[in-house]
């Protein structure tokens, strides 16, 4: 990497770190002003909260590869600062919302000004080395995990004050972002490499075809889209789960989400560096996912709200698997297409979020409502578990052959875990 490029790419950290701060505000009151402005109980309302960050993925899958193929044909910087313009807009419309249906509107279209990682991620492929990689995808992984850090406990702490003002603070940080990167953000693509803007490359659906060509991404792909589809499920019931089992208020469930973070920026930013190397990235990948399995049968069979600390401490070992799939997916794929196919990817997990959301908070609510012969509170992670294992032995058969892959899955027993194109976890 150029000194000439390092600012951008600290940038793009920033940038990565507020779309994950932007929406970590949000997590421990959405659910709340869902409740509020519909007026249910908490099983009844599950269900809206699922469909609320459906909508919100379901706008990111059609304009994550619209974006991705804008970014190879104009570059990365107009679409990366045009998108983060239009999430502070967003943020702040949401802050606004008189009624459910309108929330439902400012989520839809901060779904399309967040796709901006799919540029995000071109950008970083642009400017580091084939064997850098990992490591410049772990840079991203510790931007999600500092948002995480942030982003909930500011949460917490605002939503105890006001149900609305974390909407404020997430489109301030936003829009001063917006300014930073006008002044400090160069282009990292080269005019020779771009190429003509084509409807059917951006096709949200076509890009699948396009992934065909290149087996180990398409494979790899389909293992993310089942880790992702745990990863969403789990996603949409966190807060109404620690709040229906632990009697957990806004705060605590801030706290819990920070010490994801923590874990996950110490791991993706800095241990990542030093294990997966040692490891290789095939048995990285596999290894992580391992550690994810487990960690979706703890959430569910937790009887204490102190055990989910323990668990997560255990589960943040498993984020060297979102650098090293990365890693593995880029070097599987040309310099002059790494726009599109990262906004393939974007659109797999908006796919996998899509199904993930409203089907972790259906479960979920099924599972404590009156209707179930059973009450399982921890059944949507459960199936998170099954769906995680499902994405291991498919990620298992992506890498047979490679070097290191066999000892991976023979040292990890059974594995797993979610890995977010935009990588929310």
């Amino acid at each position: 990497m150029s000194p000439h490029h390092k600012p951008a790419v600290r940038f793009v950290f920033v940038t990565v770190l507020l779309d994950v701060l932007g929406i970590g505000l949000i997590i421990p009151v959405a659910p709340r002003l869902v409740e509020q402005l519909y007026r249910g109980s908490d099983a009844e309302a599950a269900p809206l909260v699922g469909a609320l960050s459906a909508t919100y993925a379901l706008m990111q899958f059609v304009f994550a590869p619209i974006l991705g193929s804008l970014s190879d044909r104009f570059g990365r910087r107009p679409v990366i600062l045009i998108s983060l313009f239009g999430s502070a807009l967003d943020y702040f419309a949401a802050a606004l919302s008189p009624t459910l249906w309108f929330l439902f509107v400012t989520r839809a279209l901060n779904g399309v000004s967040g796709a901006n990682i799919t540029a995000c991620n071109a950008y970083i492929a642009d400017v580091t080395p084939p064997e850098k990689r990992a490591a410049g995808f772990g840079v991203i992984g510790a931007a999600f995990g500092l948002g995480f850090v942030l982003g909930p406990l500011l949460g917490g702490l605002l939503g105890e004050m006001h149900i609305r003002a974390p909407f404020w603070a997430a489109g301030a940080l936003t829009l001063v972002n917006w300014a930073y990167g006008y002044f400090v953000l160069p282009e990292s693509l080269p005019a020779d490499r771009r190429r003509p803007f084509s409807l059917a490359r951006a096709n949200p659906l076509g890009t699948f075809g396009h992934l065909r060509r290149y087996p180990v991404v398409l494979e790899l792909g389909a293992s993310l889209f089942l880790l992702n589809m745990a990863m969403f499920g789990l996603h949409s019931t966190w807060v109404l789960y620690t709040k229906h089992r632990y009697h957990w208020g806004e705060l605590d469930t801030g706290l819990s989400l920070t010490c994801v973070g923590v874990g996950a920026a110490i791991v993706q930013g800095g241990l990542a560096r030093k294990i997966i190397p040692r490891l290789g990235e095939p048995r990285s990948l596999l290894v992580g996912l391992g550690i994810g399995v487990c960690a979706y049968l703890g959430y569910g069979l937790a009887t204490q709200g102190w055990m989910i600390y323990v668990i997560i401490l255990a589960a943040s070992l498993g984020g060297i698997a979102q650098p090293a799939a990365q890693a593995l997916i880029t070097k599987a794929s040309p310099a002059t297409e790494q726009g599109e196919v990262q906004g393939a990817l974007t659109s797999l997990s908006s796919i996998a979020a899509i199904i993930g959301y409203p089907l972790g908070a259906t479960v979920f609510g099924y599972f404590i409502g009156e209707r179930t012969p059973v009450k399982v509170p921890g059944a949507p992670y459960f199936l998170s578990a099954a769906l995680a294992l499902g994405g291991l032995l498919v990620a298992a058969w992506a890498l047979r052959g490679r070097p290191g892959a066999g000892a991976g899955a023979g040292s990890a027993g059974p594995e797993g875990r979610g890995v977010a194109g935009r990588g929310k976890s």
